[in-house]
């Protein structure tokens, strides 16, 4: 039995007349293909400049569809990664708030640090305490309407009620709605001058978290 390198070499050779009639049996390969298109040159203006440069149109278009769907690629893996570590970052804040005592100290002085952003706070539009900010009536669900638990927003508004002295830092900004059970909700507001601190996936995470602070509240 002959091994796949023996093999290899006694093949006959494929010469271009057989290449040519298999093409011409299957006229949709290349086509469907387009990324071979990467490897092939265009045919020199022999057959008259018509073919010549519908050629070498759709070699540059297919080279630029190749470009386009790479750097897409890039995008959607450097997204998913950043959700990934907002979604560990949030799980050492989850333990912060465990091991609280206070847990409102927790929340303005220890989760930025372990959230990699640059300030946390909680407002309430019902009472307003250490550490609690006094927000207008309606804020909470004009912000975050009823269904939606937590937002990632890339232009952040009304910055200086929910940052308060780090509003000229924010460049990006994330809330999330805090339950109190049998109580006013708080909006928990996390504002970052790093864009990439808080990625556009991450309102699931964050939505979590609001819940986590909730729950240390209500210890």
């Amino acid at each position: 039995m002959k091994s796949p390198r023996e093999a290899t070499l006694t093949r006959p050779a494929v010469d271009a007349q057989a290449v040519e009639a298999w093409l011409r049996q299957h006229p949709d390969f290349l086509a469907l293909r387009p990324d071979l298109y990467l490897e092939l040159e265009p045919p020199q203006r022999v057959h008259g400049e018509r073919m010549a440069d519908h050629m070498a149109a759709m070699l540059a278009a297919a080279r630029v569809h190749v470009r386009e769907v790479d750097a897409d690629m890039q995008a959607a893996l450097s997204t998913g990664r950043a959700g990934l570590g907002l979604a560990a970052r949030v799980g050492e804040a989850v333990l912060a708030l465990m091991r609280a005592p206070e847990p409102l100290e927790c929340v303005r002085h220890e989760l930025p640090a372990l959230l990699g952003v640059d300030s946390c706070h909680l407002g309430c539009e019902t009472t307003a305490r250490r550490n609690v900010s006094r927000l207008p009536a309606g804020t909470l669900n004009q912000l975050l309407p009823p269904g939606r638990d937590a937002v990632v927003r890339p232009t952040p508004m009304h910055a200086e009620m929910l940052h308060r002295e780090a509003a000229p830092l924010i460049r990006r900004d994330a809330l999330a709605r805090v339950p109190a059970p049998g109580g006013q909700p708080m909006l928990l507001a996390i504002g970052a001058r790093d864009p990439d601190a808080l990625p556009t996936t991450g309102a699931e995470s964050l939505a979590f978290l609001g819940r986590a602070v909730g729950a240390a509240l209500a210890r």
